[in-house]
């Protein structure tokens, strides 16, 4: 019975009360003497708890008591951790989501993103350019070596050019065939220098300018008992202007893009070459060739050896 000046508990669930009693019997080990047997340490184990709740203004009969007593001893309200196992790793991984769940969104996100670039951007892109590089081959390169051959026969004054052009063309449609791109361009790159050449217009002159030589001679590395004689010239177009043209040194073997070269001569034309310039500073006779529309050479106006060389 409660005292007369506590105040009178409120009625609460049996259950919950009786969870109470297990959780206050597990923190308060010291209620129980543990020499008693099991019958006089349960009545002193209700004795104590009853005295507890009294305490507290709270009566709680003794069926609850007792029944907190036996919970405790079966262990019905103690939490038992669930086994290891598939269900179990699901359930923490759903409890723990939101501490995992935003990187992995930004992992499936980004995954999701570059797979999407990836199916949807790089590989249309990169078969529309593998498409591309076969029309090419297999249109475009071919139907430009066609345009090339037919403006060199129609613009040539000369056979071989055609001749040329015509094997140029020939090879380059073979490589076109078997997907090989570099001989393709090739055979177009050789076509397109041979029209250039073709339309090349300029006169070949004998530099005379101060400065610059007029003409030199040197002994060949490979015979030095012989002497090699050259004339300085330039190629000048309709409008005056000095061309850049490709020269092969004989004496290297190497073309060079140049403006001024050597060509060699007889002694014979190069004596009078000097001879017209001592006489008062000046070459009269200064043309050595023309080149002229439609031609692939210069057509020498005076005897050449056909050799040239870019430096000295």
């Amino acid at each position: 019975m409660s005292d007369t000046t506590a105040t009178p508990a409120a009625p609460l669930d049996e259950v919950m009360l009786a969870m109470d009693v297990v959780d206050t019997l597990r923190h308060r080990q010291d209620l129980v003497d543990r020499e008693l047997d099991e019958d006089a340490r349960e009545k002193q184990l209700i004795a104590k708890l009853r005295d507890i709740y009294h305490q507290q203004g709270i009566e709680v009969p003794d069926s609850v008591l007792k029944e907190g007593v036996e919970a405790l001893k079966e262990s019905r309200f103690v939490y038992t951790p669930p086994k290891p196992g598939f269900g179990t790793t699901l359930a923490r991984l759903y409890v723990t989501r939101d501490r995992w769940g935003r990187w992995v969104f930004s992992v499936l996100l980004a995954l999701i993103i570059g797979l999407g670039g990836y199916y949807l951007g790089y590989k249309p892109f990169q078969a529309s350019q593998a498409e591309q590089a076969r029309l090419e081959l297999a249109e475009g390169m071919p139907r430009q070596m066609d345009a090339l051959y037919q403006t060199i026969f129609d613009e040539t004054k000369v056979q071989q050019a055609v001749n040329e052009a015509e094997e140029f063309r020939n090879r380059g449609k073979a490589a076109a065939a078997e997907g090989n791109r570099t001989g393709a361009q090739s055979a177009i790159d050789n076509l397109t220098k041979l029209r250039d050449t073709l339309r090349q217009e300029y006169t070949l002159k004998i530099v005379n300018r101060q400065g610059v030589q007029s003409g030199f001679w040197t002994f060949p590395e490979i015979n030095t008992e012989a002497t090699n004689y050259y004339v300085v010239v330039e190629a000048l177009d309709p409008d005056g202007k000095a061309l850049s043209l490709p020269i092969l040194n004989e004496e290297n073997g190497q073309t060079e893009t140049v403006d001024i070269w050597g060509v060699r001569v007889p002694e014979s034309v190069y004596n009078a070459v000097a001879a017209d310039k001592q006489d008062d500073g000046i070459i009269e006779r200064n043309v050595v060739g023309i080149k002229q529309y439609g031609f692939l050479y210069v057509d020498y106006v005076i005897p050449v050896l056909g050799g040239a060389v870019t430096r000295w």
